[in-house]
């Protein structure tokens, strides 16, 4: 992650939670008096947000230390010490939520990823996200992803063409699409293009384009008339996948499978803090 970006977002949620202060912890504790914090696992999984953790209490009160016992991407055990803060108590319990929040948003979603690449058990398959990330949360949900051994889709509008059903059915087809972007565009931006059906597979191929994603397209399917797709034409199938149906995808020989539910679907891992009586 973008360290000054990581930064600036870390800010934008400490300001929402705290105002101007923390009335509570600064009408009981000095601005001076030292503490000490523990991050404990509370289940098993996969866990993300090392650099939440040290950002974010940097942007607390730089005279917090965080002291890491894992790292991004490694798995751990409930009980499992995951950090060690020190320093002023105050600022400590200040920026508890926060950190709390966001690294259990992520460290389920890096979960849900690893449960999703182990379900699958493909070699040439890759797990991806979508852009159904959280609003203000895309970066962590996405770096969240990749700590699960996933892989990342399009990070925005602004980062790759994909031409889907409703500008299909607006311009008519899939070739007038695909040679207006084409127009418009240079040649360093990748062309995806969404198909449901055969007809539309034919028009996608004719088109030559970059990637093609099989939309609601059953393993059947893809078994059936996935062989009809160039080499150089990446293939991603997408819509309506279960993790427990991954499986079904193993042998299909697709190249990306993406999955809203790695970020809209996934559960915050059981994460705690608890502070060290004086």
């Amino acid at each position: 992650m973008n360290r000054l970006k990581l930064s600036q977002q870390l800010q934008a949620f400490l300001i929402e939670d705290i105002g101007d202060r923390d009335v509570t912890s600064t009408a009981i504790f000095a601005d001076d008096e030292q503490g000490e914090g523990v991050f404990r696992a509370k289940e098993d999984g996969v866990f993300s947000g090392e650099l939440v953790l040290v950002e974010g209490f940097r942007c607390v009160d730089p005279r917090v230390t965080c002291e890491l016992h894992v790292k991004d991407g490694q798995q751990i055990k409930s009980g499992e010490v995951i950090a060690k803060v020190t320093g002023p108590i105050r600022a400590i319990l200040t920026g508890e939520r926060v950190m709390l929040n966001v690294i259990q948003r992520m460290s389920g979603i890096a979960t849900l990823t690893h449960q999703a690449v182990s379900r699958l058990n493909s070699s040439h398959t890759r797990i991806c996200d979508t852009r159904k990330t959280t609003p203000g949360l895309r970066m962590f949900e996405k770096h969240a992803v990749r700590c699960g051994g996933g892989y990342n889709h399009r990070f925005g509008l602004y980062d790759g063409v994909m031409i889907k059903d409703n500008h299909i059915a607006h311009m008519g087809s899939i070739k007038t699409c695909v040679e207006k972007v084409r127009s418009e565009l240079g040649h360093m931006v990748k062309v995806e293009v969404e198909i449901e059906n055969l007809e539309q597979l034919l028009q996608a191929i004719e088109a030559e384009v970059d990637v093609i994603m099989f939309d609601n397209c059953s393993p059947d399917f893809l078994k059936e008339h996935l062989h009809l797709v160039p080499s150089h034409i990446k293939t991603e199938v997408s819509g309506g996948i279960k993790i427990e149906d991954l499986a079904q995808y193993q042998h299909t020989n697709i190249d990306y499978i993406s999955l809203g539910a790695l970020t809209h679907s996934s559960k915050a891992l059981d994460i705690s803090l608890d502070v060290t009586q004086r």
